[in-house]
């Protein structure tokens, strides 16, 4: 069975944090069950409880997308993520990969500025041509133009085509019908239910809030990122 929506939740954020925060990676249960909650960079905004975070983790140790791991000096049961190893993908296509995963349908123009903290891409050419290797892949599909958008969006596709309910397949003749994934047929159901999603409030001044948070998320994120690097340089220099 494809993965469902809390294990590409999981999987996402266990690729963005081992970018932003290495010296907090891998993730302890806690921490894992955090990133999946965050009200910024995230779309839709949801509310898992351990469980259903442990159980979505174990699905894809079962997929080896990811394993269990122990932090340096800790008995606390930490996870990784597997899955460039698992697909054979470079980090530049696994950054596109997880903000596609924690974000949703998006266009190039949102991924380059999106995927910065992960990845630097030196112009949107670059990621452009990233994305373009895996729509070759299989694990990315291209959208149809949103009305009044001048760029085609992209969504990717570990999961199914759930994230193609946002828009028509650019290479879906007119008229056509949906794909069918985005009808499964019905099944029996496995582990929890899922958990509420909160949709994003359209209030513009919610919004604006809601860009600050991401803005403090980042920069808690890159100092978190310059302190591991600082403590690194000391233990070189003291060697």
């Amino acid at each position: 069975m494809d993965p469902d929506a809390a294990e590409l939740r999981v999987l996402g954020c266990l690729i963005e944090k081992q970018r932003t925060t290495p010296d907090q990676y891998p993730l302890s249960l806690n921490a894992l069950r955090l990133a999946c909650n965050q009200s910024t960079n995230r779309d839709p905004v949801v509310d898992y409880d351990e469980h259903t975070v442990r159980e979505a983790a174990q699905r894809l140790g079962r997929r080896r997308w990811s394993r269990l791991a122990s932090g340096q000096g800790s008995r606390t049961a930490k996870y990784r993520h597997l899955l460039d190893e698992a697909l054979g993908i470079g980090g530049d296509e696994l950054a596109v990969l997880a903000v596609l995963m924690l974000r949703g349908p998006q266009t190039p123009g949102e991924l380059k500025a999106r995927t910065e903290r992960l990845h630097r891409f030196a112009d949107l050419a670059e990621l452009q041509f990233t994305v373009e290797k895996l729509v070759g892949r299989g694990h990315v599909v291209r959208l149809d133009r949103r009305p009044g958008q001048k760029e085609e969006r992209y969504a990717q596709v570990l999961g199914g085509d759930g994230d193609v309910e946002h828009g028509a397949r650019a290479d879906q003749p007119p008229g056509a019908s949906a794909p069918a994934a985005t009808a499964p047929e019905p099944s029996a159901p496995i582990g929890p239910a899922e958990p509420d999603v909160r949709p994003f409030s359209a209030d513009p001044a919610d919004r604006r809030i809601e860009g600050l948070e991401a803005d403090v998320s980042a920069l808690r994120e890159e100092l978190a990122a310059v302190r591991a690097e600082l403590r690194a340089l000391r233990e070189e220099l003291g060697a």
